[in-house]
């Protein structure tokens, strides 16, 4: 497998992305390091116990009381019972996420370059990403001799390889960070921070480089020697896979990720075969719907399903990954009558999951044909790091359709006429929801100015949104003269936008959102001319060609 680690910074944001074989696989962002939360250590204080839900809210000093599970307490301790007003050291495992706290437990770790550090544990463990029986073996012996008493350690993926004296000098330098925290910890009051985990470069680096597969790829010099830094930090001289990127387009444009992040952002996802996913994220699950789209197959139907369903397969996994989905995941393959085929889907799920490092567990198909399975949640859902709730619609995707808020207007026009004093009502709204008030050659504005008894006059205004509008009311004659934005006589230079519908000679123009019918332009549309007012009706007014510019 080749790696491709490409870094940029840009408004101070900093941006990384993953690349596997050619691919973007994961994406981090980071706006201000201060923000983040994840990994760092508090002395928080008990502000709240909750024995119904076997929890507890910890004033961590953030804003937000974190929420612990009293699960998490040693054995001794949860007998024992906390209580409010008490202190104890707990780490950030999730991050705050609108107006929930962040997620803490009391079981620290300290991860270095090779070993995760455990304080009051007692255990050896060895990644699952090292498959070699004999190396996971060797691995756990030398956890087992250079760990003190009462520490546990993690043997990360990493360290394949690497000699006792590499990972005794990495456990040495836990060992020292540790008691930092415990010092740390004595000289603060309660709610405070006691420790900061690294910035996002130095985490990458940690996490995922490795000197024989791993090539890092900047966007400026300030970067290079930044990585160069953190590299020896890390105890690597391997500095010659680091590459400066020098193009004239932006690094992630170069390489192909911008397109990649933005279908991982939208709801469907175009296989190579023709057949698409239909990704649709609720607060409960992620269900995704895969369809033939366009691939028609060859030989028969289920050869075309069963095709489909196993590129599907392939990235569905991939798009979990990159869009950090966790939680619960529902997948509606196409129905395959042979069991045969399903089975093979199933393999080559549960395959490209078992590459995925966050943990899945894959539950098979349920009585009604769907795939259930689970994805651990430890980090927040790309969609939501790079885009925000639309104010328009709150999320839910939808808008009122024109006719909805064009009826809404009416009725709230009809509400102003009841008024006594109301002699007439003006209304501002987006041209297209104005031309549904006024209605064909001005038959819905007629009749509701039957129905209230009032003059109303309707003004377009492009800089609107559909959803913006505005009534007001008062006596005709300051309305009409706000209606209208010309007055007779007037002569205005303008551009012609289109030909009349049906008057053929006629072109159309319109001024703040006021149509002007202008004779003899039909065939001047895009040319600039001067017209002089002739007339002024509600909805439209009539003017004749002076001269063309």
């Amino acid at each position: 497998m080749e790696r491709k680690l490409v870094i940029s910074t840009l408004l101070n944001q900093v941006q990384v992305g993953i690349v596997e074989d050619g691919r973007l696989v994961e994406y981090y962002l980071e706006r201000d390091e201060h923000d983040r939360q994840v990994g760092n250590i508090y002395k928080g204080r008990v502000a709240n116990i909750l024995p119904g839900m076997e929890a507890a809210f910890i004033d961590i000093g953030t804003g937000k009381n974190a929420f612990f599970f009293l699960a998490d307490l040693p054995k001794a301790k949860r007998n024992e019972g906390l209580k409010v007003g008490e202190t104890l050291l707990v780490q950030v495992t999730k991050e705050a996420v609108g107006k929930k706290g962040p997620r803490v437990t009391n079981v620290l770790s300290l991860p270095g370059r090779y070993l995760v550090f455990m304080p009051d544990q007692n255990h050896v463990g060895v990644s699952r990403q090292i498959e070699d029986n004999e190396e996971r073996e060797r691995l756990r012996e030398i956890g087992e001799r250079i760990r003190p008493d009462n520490v546990g350690i993690i043997i990360r993926t990493v360290a394949e390889g690497c000699t006792e004296a590499e990972l005794s000098e990495d456990l040495e330098e836990l060992c020292e960070k540790w008691s930092q925290v415990q010092k740390s910890r004595r000289k603060q009051g309660p709610s405070a921070l006691v420790y900061r985990d690294y910035d996002l470069i130095h985490r990458i680096l940690r996490d995922f480089y490795n000197p024989n597969i791993t090539e890092v790829i900047v966007d400026s010099d300030d970067l290079r020697r930044q990585v160069e830094d953190e590299l020896k930090i890390l105890s690597s001289s391997e500095t010659n896979m680091i590459r400066l990127y020098e193009g004239k387009t932006n690094v992630f444009t170069h390489y192909g990720l911008s397109r990649d992040l933005e279908r991982a952002c939208g709801n469907y996802v175009w296989l190579d075969c023709g057949g698409y996913l239909v990704f649709n994220q609720t607060e409960a699950l992620l269900s995704i719907d895969v369809n033939t789209g366009k691939y028609v197959g060859k030989n028969d139907l289920q050869e075309t399903v069963f095709k489909t369903n196993l590129e599907a397969a392939k990235e569905i996994c991939y798009q979990l990954r990159l869009r950090n989905v966790g939680g619960i995941v529902i997948i509606d393959f196409i129905d395959m009558n042979e069991e045969s085929n399903r089975e093979a889907v199933l393999d080559e799920l549960k395959k490209c999951l078992d590459a995925d490092k966050t943990h899945t567990n894959l539950l098979g198909f349920t009585r009604l044909g769907l795939v259930e399975l689970t994805r651990k949640k430890n980090k927040k859902l790309l969609s939501h790091i790079l885009a925000a709730k639309c104010p328009y619609c709150s999320g839910s995707g939808r808008v009122p359709a024109d006719e909805t808020i064009a009826l809404i207007i009416a009725s709230e026009v009809k509400s102003h006429s009841l008024e006594d004093e109301v002699e007439a009502v003006l209304v501002y709204a987006h041209p297209a929801i104005a031309a549904l008030i006024i209605g064909p050659s001005g038959s819905n504005l007629t009749s509701l100015e039957q129905r209230t008894g009032k003059k109303i006059f309707v003004r377009g205004d492009d800089t609107l949104q559909r959803h913006d509008y505005y009534i007001t009311s008062g006596n005709i004659k300051e309305l009409e003269q706000r209606a209208y934005p010309v007055s007779l006589g007037d002569e205005l230079k303008v551009t012609i936008l289109e030909r009349h519908a049906t008057h053929k000679n006629s072109g159309l123009t319109r001024v703040d959102g006021y149509t002007i019918e202008c004779t003899d332009c039909a065939a001047l549309v895009g040319k600039t001319v001067t017209i002089k007012i002739l007339h002024l009706h509600k909805t439209v007014g009539i003017a004749q060609l002076i001269s063309i510019n």
